[in-house]
């Protein structure tokens, strides 16, 4: 079923329901929507820190202490 027909079929469906159910699956929508938008804005926020050089200093830094400065070894 293509976009177009599942959104009719959706109206359709719409049109049987009462004014309170209808506010309920707007509700459901807009809950839908909000967790895709921020699931989209997490990925990008990811994206942009993964390709980000703030860090790149760690990489470089060298290891100030090793096993041999360990007092207790557990």
């Amino acid at each position: 079923m293509s976009r177009k027909e599942l959104i009719e079929e959706t109206l359709k469906s719409l049109h049987k329901l009462s004014d309170t159910e209808v506010e309920e699956v707007k509700r459901f929508v807009e809950l839908l929507r909000s967790k895709i938008e921020d699931q989209e804005l997490s990925e990008g926020i990811m994206n942009l820190s993964s390709k980000s050089e703030a860090f790149d200093f760690l990489k470089e830094e060298e290891d100030l202490y090793s096993e041999e400065d360990l007092i207790e070894k557990y």
